[in-house]
């Protein structure tokens, strides 16, 4: 087993869109009939067990398996072989082209997400890239456009923004007087190991823009150690306060609405197995992604920003990049 970095050599706005990778379509009845087995690179964070035990060992998804595993260490692989019943480890990621169906990417500092992806992107083989997508939008934005150019299925998303609480929670608010502010509070850490803000932050930063729209115009960061709050200010005059947390877990969303303060919770229960879950298995099957491609990165460019404005401490603009 090599290190991190062996494998890592040359080789918004719209919520939901369709986009088929070219002779998917006519193979989705197909693939949609037989066992869809999946590859997982990374196995450092902890969803990889989680992915194994959903898949392996509570079946929640029948024909549908997690086969491989990659991990930045041989502990780090045969741990969540262990715990998640992956039936087999590769000694590079690449070894497992031609044996699945699908591709989850799931490592713990976005850096790393996206290179080991791109020949699998070239095989047309639907790729789930885990939270955060990647760290520098630029590269995000380059990805994309491969993969659009390619017809290969790919997305990745919060698991906490993309449930069916939030988007209730945005339905609720069709309905509601005008919003004016918005406090959004979670788990986020400016010096993680791991991305910094990106590690936690993108969990704060998605349901936002999910609810409210990617639209935000600029951010500035008040710094409290590792910690720190957040105004951000949108386009349509809306103004946002997120509070990173370090030890109260969880995630809320407050917001003034007419002459009323009160906190958006959703109204329904989550679906077993959650719309994360269902969504990502339902884009391997068809092809369908569930996120359009410019929202992911916009999503990128907002805690870019965040992270620049976390070391100035100053007001600074969201760069957006465009996707042609």
């Amino acid at each position: 087993m090599g290190t991190r970095r062996d494998f890592i050599r040359t080789v918004g706005t719209g919520m939901a869109v369709s986009a088929v990778a070219p002779g998917l379509l006519a193979n989705s009845v197909e693939i949609g009939e037989k066992p869809i087995r999946i590859g997982i690179i990374g196995a450092e964070n902890s969803h990889t067990t989680g992915f194994g035990k959903l898949f392996n060992v509570d079946k929640k998804f029948p024909g549908v398996e997690l086969k491989y595993v990659w991990g930045e260490t041989d502990a780090f692989a045969r741990s969540a072989m262990e715990k998640g019943a992956i039936p087999n480890l590769v000694k590079h990621p690449e070894e497992m082209l031609g044996r699945i169906d699908a591709l989850i990417v799931d490592h713990r500092h976005p850096k790393f997400h996206l290179e080991p992806a791109i020949p699998f992107v070239k095989e047309k083989i639907p790729v789930f890239i885990d939270k955060p997508f990647c760290y520098r939008a630029a590269e995000g934005k380059e990805f994309l456009q491969l993969a659009k150019k390619l017809g290969t299925p790919v997305t990745s998303y919060s698991s906490i923004a993309q449930t069916a609480g939030t988007f209730d929670c945005r339905e609720q608010l069709k309905s509601m007087e005008p919003v004016t502010q918005v406090l959004r509070t979670g788990t986020g850490d400016f010096d993680s190991e791991y991305g910094g803000i990106f590690f936690y932050g993108v969990h704060v930063v998605e349901p936002l823009i999910y609810m409210f729209g990617d639209e935000i115009r600029e951010v500035k960061v008040t710094r409290n150690g590792k910690l720190g709050t957040a105004a951000l200010r949108f386009n349509s005059g809306l103004f946002a306060t997120l509070v990173f947390k370090s030890k109260a877990y969880g995630w809320e969303t407050y917001v003034e609405s007419g002459n009323k303060w009160l906190e958006l919770k959703p109204r329904l229960e989550e679906a077993d197995p959650p719309k994360n879950y269902a969504d990502m298995v339902e884009m391997f099957r068809t092809g369908k992604e569930p996120r359009s491609h410019q929202s992911i990165l916009n999503g990128i460019s907002i805690l870019e920003a965040l992270e620049l404005s976390g070391q100035t401490e100053k007001w600074t603009e969201v760069e957006y990049l465009e996707l042609v």
